[in-house]
């Protein structure tokens, strides 16, 4: 069953209804898996490390979107955060958890568009919850 808030969104122009495929599934799921792989090197800067484990964060919040017939309507503001937001309703995120990922979104905005530095301890938050949203993911969504 769909979501009634999912529905909201697609109605205010947020999320775009999309066919499901499980080919694409997969490869946002396998996109997700490399890019933690590479934020778990240590020989690549803090800053490469944290946008690797963020895109895996949002590859997989995408995924979860589209097991749902969705994905984000690109051409709106804000489709990160309505991304992470949705993970409520696509794979059962607790609250908590999405504010912590939406403020990792902020740091990464921080640090692409002010040349923030990233932090050793924002560095493995997000690898955190990368890994625990991929493990969530690779349970829920196949």
């Amino acid at each position: 069953m769909i979501s009634e808030h999912l529905l909201n969104l697609q109605r205010l122009g947020q999320l775009d209804a999309v066919p499901f495929s499980g080919e694409l599934l997969g490869k946002m799921l396998a996109v997700a898996d490399s890019r933690l792989r590479d934020a778990r090197r240590v020989e690549n800067s803090p800053e490469t490390r944290f946008d690797c484990a963020y895109t895996a964060i949002r590859a997989v919040a995408d995924a979860a979107l589209l097991k749902k017939g969705f994905r984000t309507s690109t051409s709106k503001p804000g489709h990160h955060q309505v991304t992470l937001q949705c993970l409520i309703h696509t794979l059962g995120v607790e609250p908590y958890t999405v504010r912590v990922l939406d403020g990792l979104r902020k740091q990464r905005n921080l640090s692409d568009y002010n040349g923030e530095s990233i932090t050793q301890s924002v560095l493995q938050e997000c690898l955190n919850q990368a890994e625990t949203l991929l493990a969530l993911a690779s349970k829920d969504l196949k």
